[in-house]
């Protein structure tokens, strides 16, 4: 039998059929700094440009053998486009992500243009994506990502605001959640409709290091549940930082895959979960891929594995600044030790 391309791999994978190993992929940036290198650019110019995002993930996936390329790769897109402006430091030599640097003061400051979907750099990413699905000509899967609400919340408004306001204003605080939902599920079916693979929604920002369980089950499920109510499968949850004590909660929310980072326990939430929910996770990307000696990497990712996950993820994105050898110790280790059944994954 001939061996699968990546995109039919990934594909397969999330419709839970067989495949012939666990694919190598992400729902985060995926961008290395050798294909910028390789490209002949600085990382501070693929931001602003639909061509050398499309380049700078193809060619990573070509250089390490990823099963999918992934934009965009900061964070910034919605809130710029929202009026908030970017800061994408483009005369900076090393790897510097954009920053929003103007944030609204008051929840009442917070209104959205109509058309705001269109402007700044949403048009470049949009672009992205239809280079990627016309050019990677079906090889790879074409992945895409969204902010949850709290965390795009946290990129146009100070946290405490939200978060005082989720016991003294709550009116405010849902009539906010509400627009930054509606603008998440907008820009999520835009790319869903471009024809991307999968779609990622990271509410990062949301773990029980800042939130109770209580309170992220009051002020962020309701409007998970909203958003993955409106978005095609397959869509991915995933959240950083504590989650052992809201997985449950996670997993009413409607995804068809849950994402951890490195701080989740992965065997009790298999166990929660069960084997019909495709778990991912969970190394540290920047220890596993950026510290540790490539000989160390085997080991991190058999972990995963080993502890029940159906494909091995970075807990983020991972940082551009890799050693190679270790990233080609993270997919090499993966390809192998992966072709054994996932607990949701057959093997053909």
């Amino acid at each position: 039998m001939a061996a699968m391309t990546p995109r039919e791999r990934v594909q397969k994978f999330f419709r839970r059929e067989p495949v012939d190993a666990m694919p190598v992929f992400s729902g985060m940036g995926l961008v290395t700094i050798q294909a910028i290198n390789k490209m002949g650019i600085r990382f501070a110019q693929v931001h602003g440009s639909a061509d050398y995002l499309a380049r700078s993930a193809m060619t990573s996936a070509d250089l390490f053998g990823f099963d999918s390329v992934i934009v965009p790769y900061d964070m910034c897109t919605m809130a710029e486009a929202m009026g908030r402006g970017v800061t994408v430091y483009e005369n900076a030599e090393g790897v510097l992500y954009p920053t929003v640097p103007d944030k609204w003061t008051s929840l009442d400051d917070v209104k959205l243009e109509e058309g705001w979907i269109d402007k700044a750099r949403m048009p470049k990413v949009e672009e992205a994506f239809k280079i990627l699905l016309k050019e990677a000509n079906g090889k790879y899967a074409v992945g895409a990502w969204v902010l949850g609400p709290f965390t795009l919340g946290g990129q146009v408004i100070e946290l405490d605001l939200l978060l005082k306001g989720a016991a003294r204003d709550r009116a405010r605080v849902e009539a906010f959640m509400d627009k930054m939902t509606d603008a998440v599920i907008d820009v999520a079916k835009r790319y869903q409709a471009l024809g991307v693979d999968y779609m990622n929604v990271r509410e990062m920002g949301s773990g029980t290091d800042l939130l109770s369980p209580r309170m992220w089950k009051q002020l962020i499920q309701p409007y998970l549940k909203r958003i993955f109510d409106e978005l095609k499968s397959p869509k991915i949850l995933h959240i950083c930082g504590g989650t052992d004590l809201i997985v449950d909660l996670m997993n009413d929310c409607g995804a068809d895959a849950l994402s951890f980072d490195q701080k989740n326990n992965l065997v009790e939430t298999r166990k929660k979960i069960g084997n019909d929910v495709i778990l991912l996770g969970n190394f540290d990307p920047w220890d596993t891929l950026c510290q540790k000696e490539a000989a160390d990497v085997p080991a991190v990712m058999k972990a995963c594995i080993d502890a029940g996950v159906d494909a091995v993820w970075p807990g983020c994105d991972i940082w551009p600044e890799v050693k190679p050898e270790n990233v080609a110790a993270w997919v090499n280790t993966v390809r192998e030790y992966g072709k054994k059944p996932s607990p949701a994954v057959g093997r053909i």
